[in-house]
């Protein structure tokens, strides 16, 4: 992750192509995190090329929508075969699946808008777990379009947002960095004169022993 953020950074002019490509590649569950992907496009938006902010918004937009369709026909097709394998028979067991359908059938879009905004690999299991479940892909695709653009539009202005004033967000976090060494520092030493003041004390009372 950390070479792909260094070669989109450095190719910034392009950067909305390999932004949607490696989305593209999450849906795989290729071990691609999407949020970084937003924050990084959002900054390059916002610091280095502001004209390729719709660009890079785009990208990211479609890019989501789509990963997500690759990751429920992942589960519709072969969802069965992954399941021998140890990581996704945990992943995707037949209750979780039922648990899945069931809260589309009573929820809907509230499943998709929630799960859009969990990170660490869980929009792929669900999105995963709706293939597998065999859960009408016309259906899905109507209501994550929703859910996926309420979750981008917020994710990319909040970073663009940061992005465009970094360097007063940079000025506090390297106050905010000094104050952590310095709390750091200060426990480390308490630490070490109350040990020192205790072994003082037991070495005196032996002594007075």
């Amino acid at each position: 992750m950390d070479t792909l953020i260094d070669f989109i950074t450095r190719h910034a002019n392009q950067a909305h192509w390999y932004v949607f490509a490696a989305i593209i590649l999450a849906g795989f569950n290729i071990p691609i995190s999407a949020d970084i992907l937003i924050l990084i496009s959002a900054f390059i938006a916002a610091a280095i090329l502001p004209e390729h902010t719709w660009h890079l918004y785009l990208s990211i937009l479609f890019g989501c929508y789509i990963s997500a369709w690759c990751a429920y026909w992942m589960g519709r097709l072969v969802g069965g075969q992954l399941q021998r394998f140890s990581f996704f028979a945990k992943l995707l067991k037949q209750e979780r699946m039922d648990k899945v359908r069931n809260f589309y059938e009573k929820y809907g879009l509230l499943t998709l808008v929630i799960g859009r905004f969990i990170p660490f690999g869980v929009r792929n299991c669900i999105f995963m777990t709706t293939g597998m479940s065999k859960f009408n892909f016309y259906r899905f695709m109507l209501m994550d379009a929703l859910a996926c653009f309420l979750w981008c539009s917020t994710c990319f202005y909040a970073f663009y947002t940061l992005g465009q004033n970094y360097e007063v967000i940079w000025h506090y976090l390297k106050t905010f960095n000094l104050l952590i060494f310095a709390a750091f520092s200060v426990t480390v030493i308490s630490i070490i004169w109350y040990k020192n003041r205790k072994k003082a004390r037991s070495t005196r009372l032996r002594d007075a022993l």
